[in-house]
């Protein structure tokens, strides 16, 4: 590549030209451009009005001129320039409308237009799942492909939770601590990558634990990256909403229980129980034993547990007696409201391996 004098040091030489049109701009990028007024003539003109405004498909944006005092004078060979930065926010069609006033040395009031198009593409498609874990943590995975035909530098992709709830993000090493894409930060056109994100609900926020009901926001995607060129965009998402699933009236959730257990001795675990409606039950606690199953309940079946309010929960403190070795699932749990005389079943609850004591679990 020819160096130019003086630049022998530097990569680029004389056959770096500049592109010769607006090329390619895209939605969440910077639009950026010079405006050069000139004076072509011999004359003086006087009162120079220069105004820039951005015409899209349902707006029109002042982005220069608009409330400027006018220029007094402008000499021959004289020249306003101005560099004008509009961050875009919509897809298609945008007119660029530059107009200018002045007055000739005979008083004659002149004006003229430029008008310039361009189109603005989406860079970026997003598509996200929401996955719901026995408990009320929530996980968004989001996939992000490069619909540009050029690379571009990913620099951040980030969940801005709404104040509902906190997130953990899962894309990184935890014991290195690096990205799970290693240190390649391009994104190839049409290549696409998966971010994955564990929300979970603020205890002083919104409803009481267990209890989420009906479509709440999640929080918004924030989405950084670098063009060829190296210049900037950015795009976050609408609001992302997430429809809670649904628990008819009563829900039951394990909060502590052992990973294995010795056959034939005793082991506790604990579980939550939590009324989702409005409405106030009196409960009472049912243990069925089933002859099929490895795992027999310990204690009082038919115990009046009281009444539970709309939206509350207690804690439920249960033993079992494994008699079966292997992976054995609990069952057999029945909560019978008194006031409407329903019962709920409540069966695989939980899975527990259970070994013998001739011999360590593997």
């Amino acid at each position: 590549m020819a160096s130019s004098a003086g630049l022998e040091e530097f990569a680029m030489g004389e056959l770096l030209t500049l592109p010769q049109n607006f090329g390619n701009i895209f939605l969440g990028e910077t639009f950026s451009c010079y405006v050069c007024v000139h004076n072509d003539s011999t004359q003086l003109v006087k009162d120079i009005m220069v105004k820039a405004d951005l015409q899209t498909s349902s707006q029109r944006l002042t982005l220069s001129g608009g409330s400027s005092p006018p220029i007094p004078e402008l000499g021959p060979e004289g020249s306003i320039d101005e560099v004008i930065h509009h961050e875009v926010k919509e897809l298609g069609t945008h007119i660029l409308v530059c107009a200018v006033s002045y007055t000739t040395q005979s008083s004659e009031k002149m004006y003229f237009r430029k008008f310039f198009k361009f189109q603005v593409l989406k860079p970026l498609d997003v598509k996200t799942k929401f996955y719901n874990a026995e408990s009320d943590e929530v996980y968004l995975e989001a996939q992000v492909q490069n619909i540009t035909a050029a690379p571009m530098v990913m620099e951040k992709v980030s969940l801005e939770p709404s104040p509902s709830y906190s997130v953990s993000e899962l894309n990184t090493e935890e014991r290195a601590g690096t990205s799970i894409f290693g240190t390649s930060v391009y994104l190839n056109p049409k290549d696409i990558r998966q971010y994955l994100y564990c929300l979970k609900p603020k205890a002083e926020v919104g409803a009481p634990r267990g209890v989420l009901k009906g479509v709440t926001n999640i929080g918004k995607l924030d989405i950084i990256w670098k063009t060829n060129m190296g210049e900037k965009g950015r795009l976050q998402t609408s609001p992302l909403q997430r429809m809670a699933p649904g628990y008819g009236d009563i829900r039951l959730t394990v909060e502590q229980i052992p990973d294995e257990v010795s056959m034939e001795k005793p082991f506790n675990f604990r579980c939550r129980v939590t009324n989702c409606c409005e409405r106030t039950m009196d409960l009472l606690l049912l243990l069925q034993n089933s002859g099929t199953s490895g795992l027999y309940w310990c204690g009082v079946s038919g115990k009046q547990l009281g009444k539970l309010g709309p939206n509350t929960n207690m804690e439920l403190n249960l033993t079992l007696l494994a008699s079966v070795p292997g992976l054995q699932s609990i069952s057999g749990l029945r909560l019978t409201d008194t006031y409407l005389k329903r019962t709920y079943e409540h069966d695989d609850i939980a899975q527990i391996f259970v070994y013998s004591d001739q011999g360590e679990p593997a």
